[in-house]
């Protein structure tokens, strides 16, 4: 009686601390954004300059040749947000200024890998966004989404392909996006194939789901229901009362992504919150229609059973981990300064997590100790390549040359001492190896990554211009 008493203290005990860090370090983030915009806008109503008219002169040839290069396609992660939400912030800290042809979509933060990749095919190309008949009724929700009047990449095509660099669960995203692509999966879009996809980066790519997803609540028996007392029931409730009390301008501030639920209190009513909250409806039902059963190992296997590795698309991986082995034995955190405040428990807890003994292990042949390296959100062995259920073709690297010239249809990866956060929301964090990161990953897409000939980015044409005319 007493051990149980203590194990049940202690997980209490976790339990609280886990919820106050990640309440927090979200209204952090919130709270930041809104000072930023508010720092933003009180300059600019006491430093505005005076009007002036100014006549410049647009230089056609530029701007042709920026919207000639195939899109970069940042797309994030669970919690994630996109252009033109939480103000200016940017989930990926600004990398996307780093190049004159990125596009940073703002997909659902928490709906399922199905829902936004669907999201995101329709953000680019324009129009009402589909879920798809069968897969709606199967999961109680509207069979349609958000309407973008214009898509922000209308040509995409395989003669006009795009480069996808998915964070965390964006990568899984992108994958169920190809593969529907390849099996022509969008009404009124007969001609989609595989080839609309150029190239996938993923960083810190949950390719294979994470073992964090049973430490923060999700049942190991089935990968998909939720623990009666954990973190996502927290964030269960949490997310219910956010679309349930519907603030408009809250909502567009930042939003779960859930509308096409309907949990609004408008349309539902009490009854219908209690239904939600007992999980009657709405995505936390038992359809599991939202990311964190996707990331669970079962989860992720189920997807992956019918996800393919094309032979026309290039793919790279980086793998992050935040683990060592001490005397060459037992995993634990690779200190405690380079690992987020947000992590450092999970890092900890994940490297000496064990799948229960008392039921069926996820897949033949696992291993708990081949998932105790981690990042804080994601084992290093998930995010190398897909894997489970069946491994792909893979080549690890020391280093970006070692892979060159690129070969499609393989999936190179190298593992890069971080944590799942490094590289988002803060610059400042990573240092140097932030740029190191995304400076690599643009290059790849623009002199290392094509089917015809490489492209030449403006800036370097006109370098190139004025050498010649020096010589």
């Amino acid at each position: 009686m007493i051990p149980w008493l203590m194990v049940s203290a202690i997980q209490v005990a976790e339990l609280s601390v886990s919820s106050v860090v990640h309440i927090f370090y979200g209204l952090y983030i919130f709270s930041s954004a809104v000072a930023g915009d508010l720092t933003q806008s009180l300059s600019e109503s006491i430093f505005k300059p005076k009007a002036t008219i100014e006549v410049r002169q647009i230089d056609q040839e530029k701007t042709k040749d920026v919207n000639d290069l195939p899109p970069i396609v940042l797309v994030h992660g669970i919690f994630g947000f996109g252009k033109g939400r939480l103000g200016g912030l940017s989930y990926f800290a600004g990398a996307e200024k780093k190049d004159e042809r990125v596009l940073v979509p703002d997909l659902g933060s928490l709906t399922s890998v199905h829902d936004r990749a669907r999201e995101l095919f329709y953000y680019l190309k324009g129009g009402l966004v589909d879920y798809g008949e069968e897969h709606s009724k199967a999961c109680g929700h509207s069979q349609f989404g958000r309407f973008y009047e214009k898509g922000e990449y209308q040509e995409w095509d395989e003669d006009h392909p795009i480069h996808f660099v998915g964070h965390s669960a964006g990568a899984q995203v992108v994958r169920v996006l190809q593969q529907m692509l390849a099996d022509k999966m969008f009404e009124g879009y007969e001609n989609t194939n595989e080839n609309w996809v150029l190239s996938l980066t993923s960083l810190s790519g949950a390719l294979n789901g994470t073992t964090r997803t049973y430490i923060d609540g999700i049942q190991p028996e089935d990968g998909k229901s939720l623990k009666p007392i954990s973190l996502l029931q927290i964030c269960k409730l949490g997310v219910i009362m956010y679309d349930w009390i519907d603030i408009p301008w809250l909502k567009s501030y930042y939003n779960f992504g859930f509308d096409h639920f309907n949990m609004s209190r408008k349309k539902t009513g009490v009854r219908g919150l209690v239904d939600l909250l007992l999980g009657n409806a709405g995505p936390f039902a038992a359809s599991g229609d939202w990311i964190l059963p996707d990331l669970s190992i079962q989860g992720s296997m189920k997807l992956n059973a019918r996800l393919q590795t094309f032979p026309n698309t290039f793919y790279f991986s980086y793998a992050t981990k935040r683990t060592t082995k001490r005397l060459g034995m037992m995993t634990v955190p690779s200190g405690v300064m380079g690992i987020h405040p947000l992590l450092f428990i999970r890092v900890l807890q994940m490297s000496q997590w064990q799948f229960p003994r008392d039921i069926p292990l996820p897949y033949k042949g696992y291993r708990d100790e081949d998932w105790q390296d981690n990042d804080g959100a994601l084992n290093t062995i998930s995010m190398t390549h897909p894997r489970i259920p069946v491994e792909h073709s893979s080549l690890i690297l020391r280093s970006d040359s070692d892979c060159l010239p690129l070969l499609p249809g393989i999936w190179y990866y190298k593992i890069v001492e971080a944590d799942h956060v490094m590289f988002i929301i803060n610059r400042e964090r990573a240092g140097v190896e932030f740029d190191l990161i995304y400076d690599s990953i643009f290059e790849r897409c623009r002199k290392h990554v094509f089917r015809k000939a490489p492209q030449t980015l403006p800036n370097e044409a006109q370098h190139h211009e004025r050498g010649d005319q020096e010589e």
